[in-house]
C-alpha cells in the first residue's frame, strides 16, 4: 500500500545522518529540525525533569517563592545540601521555569517564582499528584520487570488495594485514605471542566458512582441549588464522604450509599448517573458490568455522564496510552479507552444518542453523555 511505502521512505530519511545535518542547516527545515531534536530529547531526559519538579516539591521551594523574590543564601540554608548541589537543584528547576533568577541586588542572587512554578501552585491536584508519582517511579525503576509481573504485584498495586482485591467492598476502612485524600485533591482539576461542558441544571438527581468524598458533587451542588445528590462508594470511603458533606452543610441534599459496585446493585432514583474518572480503573468485565447496573438504575431517558482522560484525544495522545497506558498497568487494574470504545460499550449497555461534549482542556478530561433507551 502507498502508506506502508510512504512510511518506510520517512523513516529511512529521518535515520539518514546525512538528512539530519542537512535539515539542521537549512534555514527552512532548521526550526523544525531544532523541535525534533527537542522533543527527542524530552523522551530520554523526562525521567530527570520529573525528579527535579518531585524534588522542588518535597523541599517547598515553590512555597518559599511564592510571595516574591527570595535570597539565594536563604534557599541554600533551608535545602540541607551542599551549596554546589543546591545551586545544581536551583539552575534544572529555572531550566523547567519553575523558577526564575531574580537578584536582590549587583551583590546578592535571588530566585523568584517561574511561570509553570505559578501554574504548579495553582493547582494543588497536580503537586497531589506529582507526590504521589514517587510511588510509580518506583515501579518504573525496572519497567521490563513491572511489565512481565502478574498484575498486582506493583507498589502502586498496594496503593490502590481496590484495584486487585477479590472483593472491593472488604477493603479495611483504614487503606482507604490515603487514595481517598489523593482522589479529593485532583479532582478540583476535573469538575469545573466537567460542569462547564454538561449542564445539569435540568436533572432533579444525580448519582455519582464511585464518587469518593463527594467532591464532585459538591462542586455541582454549587452550579444547581435544587438537583439532589446520591453518591455510592465503599463503605470506608462513604463515611468520608459523610464527614465532608457535614463540614459543608449539604446532608440534608444528599444520600449516601456504602457498597461494592462489583457486586451491588446501584440505588434507584436518579435521573442522571455520573462515573467520573471511575471506569479507566476497571477491566472491561467490570466496566461492562457497570454500564448495565446504571441503565438498570435509570428510568427510560435518564441520562448517563461519564468523565475521564480518554485514549486517542487530539492534542492529549501521549497521556492516554504513555501515560494513563503503564499507570493503569502498574496500579493492576484498568485501561485508558477512546471515546469510540466506551460509546460501543453504553450502546451494548442499553444507552443510546451518545454524544462527546467538548471540554477546554482535554487532556484531564473528556465527557461522553449517553440516554437510557426504551
Amino acid at each position: 500500500m502507498w502508506r506502508d511505502s510512504w512510511r518506510e521512505w520517512r523513516n529511512r530519511l529521518l535515520m539518514s545522518p546525512r538528512f539530519q545535518r542537512a535539515a539542521a542547516a537549512f534555514w527552512l527545515s532548521r526550526p523544525q529540525a531544532r523541535r525534533e531534536a527537542r522533543e527527542l530529547f524530552d523522551l530520554v531526559a523526562g525521567f530527570t525533569y520529573s525528579q527535579i519538579t518531585l524534588s522542588c516539591v518535597r523541599l517547598g521551594l515553590l512555597e518559599r517563592v511564592r510571595a516574591g523574590r527570595v535570597s539565594e543564601a536563604i534557599l541554600i540554608e533551608s535545602l540541607a545540601m551542599s551549596v554546589a548541589a543546591a545551586r545544581t537543584l536551583l539552575r534544572a528547576a529555572a531550566a523547567l521555569e519553575l523558577l526564575e533568577p531574580a537578584n536582590l541586588d549587583e551583590d546578592r542572587a535571588g530566585w523568584a517564582l517561574g511561570r509553570r512554578g505559578a501554574a504548579l501552585l495553582g493547582n494543588p491536584g497536580v503537586l497531589a499528584m506529582i507526590e504521589h508519582h514517587a510511588v510509580l517511579y518506583g515501579d518504573l525503576v525496572d519497567p521490563l520487570a513491572m511489565l512481565r509481573a502478574p498484575r498486582g504485584a506493583t507498589a502502586l498495586a498496594k496503593y490502590w488495594p481496590y484495584a486487585s482485591a477479590s472483593t472491593p467492598g472488604e477493603v479495611a476502612a483504614e487503606k482507604t485514605h490515603d487514595y481517598t485524600r489523593l482522589m479529593a485533591a485532583s479532582q478540583s482539576l476535573v469538575a469545573e471542566e466537567i460542569l462547564d461542558a454538561y449542564d445539569v441544571r435540568g436533572h432533579r438527581a444525580i448519582l455519582d458512582v464511585g464518587g469518593g468524598d463527594g467532591s464532585f458533587l459538591r462542586a455541582l451542588a454549587q452550579r444547581s441549588a435544587n438537583i439532589h445528590l446520591m453518591l455510592f462508594d465503599l463503605p470506608g470511603v462513604a463515611a468520608v464522604a459523610r464527614e465532608r458533606f457535614a463540614a459543608a452543610q449539604l446532608l440534608d441534599r444528599v444520600q449516601i450509599f456504602g457498597g461494592d459496585f462489583s457486586r451491588d446493585t446501584l440505588p434507584v432514583g436518579a435521573d442522571l448517573v455520573s462515573f467520573v474518572r471511575v471506569l479507566h480503573d476497571h477491566d472491561d468485565p467490570l466496566v461492562e458490568r457497570l454500564l448495565r447496573a446504571a441503565a438498570a438504575a435509570l428510568p427510560p431517558g435518564g441520562r448517563i455522564l461519564v468523565a475521564e482522560p480518554m485514549a486517542g484525544t487530539g492534542g492529549a495522545e501521549r497521556m492516554g496510552d504513555a501515560y494513563f497506558g503503564l499507570y493503569l498497568w502498574a496500579m493492576g487494574s484498568g485501561r485508558p479507552r477512546s471515546a469510540q470504545e466506551l460509546t460501543v460499550m453504553l450502546e451494548n449497555a442499553g444507552f443510546c444518542r451518545i454524544r462527546r461534549c467538548p471540554t477546554r482542556i482535554p487532556l484531564q478530561t473528556s465527557v461522553l453523555v449517553g440516554e437510557r433507551a426504551g
